[in-house]
């Protein structure tokens, strides 16, 4: 069987398997210094760094987003149970 690394980067993309410590989850969602987005402490790819003030914007701005959503379809749902329904019942003679 190959011998394969657990952590590494492919394309770019970091890339770490890892087991997860409690340690290791906080000092990589807060990095102060470095960019909005760090490498993720466990699977591939990236993440927001809490420490990072646009990193919140763009949580911010998710949760507004879905907030508004949200209200939007209760609001059509509303709307839809309000309106009259009509009925035609047709005749057989």
């Amino acid at each position: 069987m190959a011998n394969r690394s657990e952590s590494g980067e492919i394309l770019g993309i970091p890339y770490n398997f890892k087991r997860p410590s409690l340690g290791r989850m906080v000092k990589a969602y807060w990095q102060p210094g470095e960019g909005m987005l760090v490498e993720k402490p466990f699977g591939i790819g990236f993440t927001l760094n809490l420490a990072s003030w646009r990193s919140w914007v763009v949580l911010a701005t998710a949760g507004a987003l879905l907030w508004h959503e949200r209200q939007s379809r209760a609001r059509a749902e509303r709307r839809e149970a309000e309106e009259p329904v009509e009925v035609i019942v047709e005749d057989e003679e």
